[in-house]
């Protein structure tokens, strides 16, 4: 995606999840759980749905930093997310999609510069829609599922258990650090940092 005009923000933060209550708290959830956190710690706030997402703006710096949670529900996240990079004319090399990973044991932070969706279907919609891979991400460990014949949809739609909540915590505040390093310093340093 090539613009022109100045991006009317520097970077799009977007983190993946399930809109509704009953959603709230599960493991394909942790995109959401990690910018409200980032929303927290920042003091913004998401404001209505539009273009199928909450949209929240904030400033890191002299960075202008807009910050979504796509409302298409999971596997239609890249309807929102390329229309508001469209809209904003964001290039795709200044988009971080925060993600769940059952490949990675809860706690687990890993960051890509593109690649494959990794069976991620949120992802994998983004990147069918952009028509490119090359898409920072930052993956959150959600855990394996507890044996192979366990419905994967069950899993992922399934809260974390109480011992394991103190691990996903802590990556979520990781998840917010990697952020401000990549604004910082560029994804390299990112993942030299907190890739674990």
């Amino acid at each position: 995606m090539i613009f022109k005009s100045k991006p009317t923000y520097d970077w799009l933060v977007v983190g993946l999840g399930n809109p509704g209550l009953q959603y709230e708290q599960t493991r394909h959830n942790v995109g959401f759980m990690a910018v409200d956190m980032l929303a927290e710690n920042l003091s913004f706030s998401f404001g209505k749905n539009k273009m199928d997402a909450l949209i929240g703006e904030t400033k890191i710096k002299d960075l202008k930093i807009l910050v979504v949670k796509p409302q298409t529900y999971m596997n239609n996240s890249g309807s929102a997310v390329t229309k508001i990079a469209r809209f904003y004319k964001i290039p795709i090399d200044r988009i971080i999609v925060i993600q769940d990973d059952i490949s990675l044991d809860v706690g687990k932070l890993r960051m890509r510069r593109k690649g494959s969706d990794g069976g991620q279907k949120g992802m994998r919609d983004i990147i069918e829609l952009f028509g490119n891979d090359n898409i920072m991400r930052i993956k959150i460990g959600v855990g394996a599922k507890p044996h192979p014949d366990y419905d994967l949809a069950d899993w992922v739609l399934s809260r974390f258990k109480d011992d394991e909540k103190e691990n996903l915590h802590s990556a979520l505040k990781k998840s917010n650090l990697a952020l401000k390093e990549i604004f910082a310093r560029g994804i390299d340093s990112a993942m030299n940092k907190y890739n674990n």
